[in-house]
């Protein structure tokens, strides 16, 4: 009479029911005021009002009684007797608890008004994590169900293991989990808990994803390649594993294609070059922990470079090497393999490490990594040459004897007048370009008056226009 809404009369009577024991009669009332959720696949555990059902059935379950009062019952038997009031039971589903009125009744009230979610939390609460496993399968679930209804549950007690092996039970080859497996990798990356994610991409075979994990693991938090040295068994593990995944693409090669759709694929040749970047890695590793070790390390970089990040920090790695080392010769051979195996650009990383030179005031190193540089083989007629051009920006700090020795180092008559011309060193340009073929020597000959006479060098200016 009064227009109110009926809803929470009903709901209270059902309550009343229930608690009397009265199942059945509990069932007709809360139909006049329980709905099933719209979308049966939305994050949550359903109306409040069902909730409040589930959770008076599972507080006050009964323990199934043996029927003859058997002193002798067996210790399963009282185990089961005992776990029941809290329905947790390991072997439960296919145990006595299954046959429970209460058990049965949430499981009724769970599927005709309940969210997937509410169904499978509930068979994980109570060790049915089958059921659970199978009722997502069944209702094709999305991932956010998987990793919020089984995944953490599993995780966070420690049942880790439990969930894969039943995982594999179900379908050995785990293809049917794959967008599952998937979607949780993503999510431990996002929480970063690598540990756990190394630990799945394990599981699941996918070594190529296991072995970017295992790169983080080596590269992650480290500040000097003292420690990077201490964790070299990462580098180790990522050639394990991708040596692992070869063996296994030669093996389905020569069989009908595997569907292994989850798992990250990768062509032979870019494996094995990642094999060799590791190896190289090792080399890098192991030469700068003992440069850090023996105190003839110089350079702190605020960033740690390896040759697992982008072409510019693996020439910061080609640099690394050749400075930290006793001396140029020492970590020429590494940083060499580093440019030529990446394809890097040589001339860059030989004159940053000659300007790096200069700023360490260590002259006689120049002419060394020049020498090295000529001794490669691979160099280009100028390539000394520019990386001496490259360091005359910082003359004004080189003593004027060392900046005379580096130019006379230089190949090309040309150069040496160019690199004259920069340090204002003008009657040294004169004399190396009378020195010329007749025609060149006169217009190198008047460029150097000219530029005598624009910064006012009288005497130079004056001995260009005697021999013109």
């Amino acid at each position: 009479k009064s227009g109110l809404d009926p809803g929470g009369a009903w709901h209270a009577w059902g309550m009343a029911c229930l608690k009397a024991g009265n199942l059945s009669s509990a069932r007709e009332k809360f139909n006049r005021c329980l709905k099933p959720p719209m979308d049966l696949n939305q994050l949550n555990h359903g109306s409040r009002l069902v909730q409040d059902v589930i959770q008076y059935l599972e507080s006050t379950v009964k323990p199934i009684l043996i029927a003859d009062d058997d002193y002798f019952a067996t210790l399963k038997e009282l185990e089961a007797t005992l776990r029941t009031r809290s329905l947790s039971l390991e072997v439960m589903c296919e145990g006595k608890i299954q046959h429970n009125s209460y058990y049965q009744e949430c499981l009724f009230y769970l599927h005709t008004y309940g969210t997937n979610l509410a169904i499978i939390s509930f068979y994980m609460r109570h060790d049915c994590m089958r059921e659970a496993l199978l009722h997502l399968l069944s209702k094709e679930s999305p991932s956010e169900v998987f990793i919020e209804g089984i995944f953490i549950p599993s995780y966070e007690r420690g049942k880790l293991h439990m969930l894969e092996n039943l995982l594999e039970t179900i379908d050995p080859g785990l293809e049917s989990w794959g967008v599952y497996l998937i979607a949780t990798c993503k999510y431990l990356q996002r929480k970063n808990y690598y540990h756990i994610l190394y630990e799945l991409q394990q599981f699941m075979k996918d070594h190529v994803r296991a072995a970017m994990t295992c790169i983080r693991f080596f590269t992650h938090g480290a500040k000097s390649y003292t420690e990077l040295g201490g964790k070299q068994t990462w580098l180790l593990k990522i050639k394990d594993h991708l040596k692992v995944y070869l063996q296994e693409v030669s093996r389905s090669s020569g069989r009908k294609k595997m569907a292994f759709t989850f798992r990250k694929k990768m062509s032979a040749t870019d494996v094995s070059r990642h094999i060799n970047t590791v190896d190289l890695q090792m080399e890098v590793t192991k030469f700068l922990h003992r440069c850090e070790s023996s105190g003839t390390s110089q350079t702190t970089d605020s960033s740690l470079p390896t040759l697992f990040g982008n072409n510019n920090m693996k020439m910061d790695v080609a640099c690394k090497v050749m400075l930290e080392g006793k001396n140029i010769e020492e970590g020429f051979g590494i940083a060499f393999r580093v440019l030529q195996d990446f394809q890097l650009e040589a001339t860059e990383v030989y004159s940053k490490v000659a300007k790096q030179l200069v700023k360490q005031q260590k002259y006689s190193e120049i002419r060394q990594l020049l020498k090295c540089v000529n001794e490669s083989g691979v160099a280009a007629k100028n390539d000394g040459d520019n990386i001496i051009l490259n360091c005359l920006n910082e003359f004004k700090n080189i003593p004027a004897e060392d900046l005379d020795n580096l130019i006379q180092d230089m190949d090309s008559d040309e150069n040496k007048i160019q690199a004259y011309v920069m340090c204002n060193k003008l009657r040294s340009a004169y004399l190396v370009s009378v020195r010329q073929e007749k025609t060149r020597a006169v217009q190198l000959v008047q460029q150097v008056r000219q530029l005598a006479e624009n910064s006012g060098d009288d005497v130079v200016k004056a001995i260009c226009a005697q021999w013109l």
